[in-house]
């Protein structure tokens, strides 16, 4: 908060909790899943000496126990970037085991024909695996099924000039968009992609419909805004931002209906719309096609995106 001798105009921060998603504590200062670990751990390792201590003396044990229990409290206690260590272990060992090489093919890969020599087998490699998508489909509302993960619906944000509004602007701003990240009651990301724009249309546009133009001094202004267009697509490497808003609904329970979960992520989508407002961001829900354009643009980055008109946020 400003002080009362602090001028009108100055920016000041807004406090937004940063452990809205913390597990609960179970035993003392340990979550549920830290304390299974350290249970079994320390089980183990009281079964362990009552195996051992007919032929191995209590310091002997504890020479070689001491370094697996650190390793053990690591794995419970650590953590980066929030996450606990075991499921980073987890996720790496999701990731050896998985295949580096997916391709879509929805059939199956094929094996080498029988006729392939041996050495160029070994020399390609293992073989592609057949891509999975993470989602099952896509509803006419536009939510994401995403089986065991729950549902998600995306939506489009436009942005805001943040720098240049005065130090009251900024405080208004800040306190609407703190408001809505206090009111979450679900997960919800805030992606901003960037991704190369193909002018091309615009250009044939703009020449095309030159002619049609009421004045000769408006078809030369909009053939020459064409030529810029198309000289700047050919020297540089143009790209486009986009910031977008997933909401995502849990599992329901068994007895509920899924498409109670689906009315439930479009509703936080509506939410966050109103919530959103007062901090002068547009939130734009996808239906069914848009979304699946957006997930093709994320499986395949290098597809030039066509331009559009949308927000500030949207521009290159």
């Amino acid at each position: 908060m400003n002080s009362p001798d602090a001028p009108d105009d100055a920016p000041y921060t807004t406090r937004i909790p940063a452990d809205i998603s913390r597990p609960d504590r179970l035993l003392g200062p340990f979550t549920a899943r830290q304390t299974v670990i350290l249970a079994t751990a320390a089980a183990t390792f009281y079964g362990g000496w009552w195996v051992a201590r007919a032929f191995m003396t209590p310091l002997t044990y504890a020479a070689l126990v001491i370094p697996l229990a650190g390793a053990a409290a690591a794995l419970a206690l650590g953590q980066r970037e929030g996450i606990g260590l075991d499921r980073f272990l987890v996720a790496a060992l999701t990731h050896v085991r998985t295949p580096k090489r997916r391709v879509d093919a929805a059939e199956g890969v094929p094996p080498l024909p029988a006729v392939t020599p041996s050495r160029w087998a070994r020399a390609a490699g293992p073989p592609p695996a057949a891509m999975r998508m993470p989602y099952h489909g896509i509803t006419q509302d536009g939510v994401l099924d995403l089986g065991a993960e729950g549902l998600a619906a995306v939506a489009r944000c436009s942005s805001v000039n943040f720098e240049l509004r005065s130090g009251i602007e900024q405080q208004g701003l800040t306190a609407a968009f703190a408001r809505w990240l206090n009111s979450l009651t679900g997960p919800t990301q805030l992606l901003v992609r960037c991704h190369r724009i193909n002018l091309t249309p615009l250009v044939d546009g703009l020449q095309h419909n030159a002619a049609a133009l009421p004045h000769p001094a408006l078809e030369q202004a909009a053939r020459a805004h064409a030529d810029f267009l198309a000289d700047l697509a050919t020297g540089e490497n143009l790209l486009s931002r986009q910031i977008v808003l997933v909401a995502r609904q849990e599992t329901p329970p068994h007895g509920v209906r899924r498409g109670a979960g689906e009315g439930r992520v479009l509703q936080r989508l509506d939410e966050a719309a109103r919530a959103l407002a007062p901090a002068e961001i547009t939130v734009g829900p996808l239906g069914a096609t848009d979304s699946a354009r957006l997930l093709s643009a994320a499986c395949n980055p290098d597809a030039p995106a066509l331009p559009t008109c949308g927000s500030e946020g949207d521009r290159p």
